[in-house]
């Protein structure tokens, strides 16, 4: 009979324990993308819930794309900052329909007298075409390559005209459970592609996803896409 050269258990151990570590390295990495984006449409799900609150319908019809950041964290000691990762979806001008999200994080700093952090959910409304064009060209900062002003909040408010033709992004924020127009002036938005390739499986940039429409679209936006379709396309 032939005889194998025995192989110590603790290589067998340490070759499982490689193995499984890289499998749940992988996991972890798809759970995390698909996670923030179902996060996303949670967030926008929440506000759009809020009695006598949330983002104007008629904004929400009239927005060319949205970008939602949930759980961006902001705080320090003196020079404070925030950071967050989230998703920006671009709606088709002719048919009305979503793109698949794109993974993007936003990043700036503010200096004052302040201590402590705290998580807070940015929504975003992208009211025209060229403000989506410069995000997608590369570091985008909010206030510099756009104008930036803080939404009207109230599902029943009319939202004015200067909201719709100057307020080239429309921002808002909850935080401990207050929800209102947010300046976020400074901001630096910036596309996440690892995040891109590790949740649709496949090396895709931003423009792929959601101006050139090769991403299929995730079961994780099911959520945020169920709000979206609750406000037609207004131009």
């Amino acid at each position: 009979m032939r005889r194998y050269p025995a192989i110590p258990v603790c290589a067998i151990l340490a070759a499982t324990m490689v193995w499984l570590a890289a499998c749940s390295g992988i996991a972890s990495a798809e759970n995390k993308w698909t996670n923030l984006v179902e996060e996303s449409g949670k967030v926008l799900k929440d506000i759009q819930e809020m009695p006598d609150q949330g983002i104007p319908e008629d904004l929400m019809r009239g927005c060319r794309a949205i970008a939602i950041f949930p759980n961006t964290v902001s705080g320090g000691f003196i020079i404070g900052g925030k950071y967050g990762q989230g998703i920006i979806m671009v709606r088709d001008e002719e048919t009305g329909k979503w793109s698949a999200p794109a993974i993007f994080t936003i990043a700036g700093g503010s200096l004052g007298w302040q201590i402590g952090g705290q998580a807070t959910d940015f929504v975003l409304l992208i009211m025209n075409r060229r403000s989506v064009d410069g995000i997608l060209e590369g570091k985008f900062k909010l206030g510099a390559d756009a104008s930036v002003a803080a939404g009207p909040v109230g599902r029943a408010a009319e939202a004015s005209t200067d909201a719709h033709l100057k307020g080239g992004i429309l921002s808002y924020s909850r935080s401990r459970g207050l929800f209102a127009g947010a300046k976020l002036e400074g901001a630096v938005i910036t596309e996440q592609s690892e995040g891109d390739e590790e949740l649709y499986g496949k090396p895709l940039s931003a423009k792929d996803i959601i101006i050139r429409n090769k991403a299929n679209m995730p079961k994780s936006a099911d959520n945020v896409l169920k709000v979206l379709n609750k406000y037609p396309y207004k131009k």
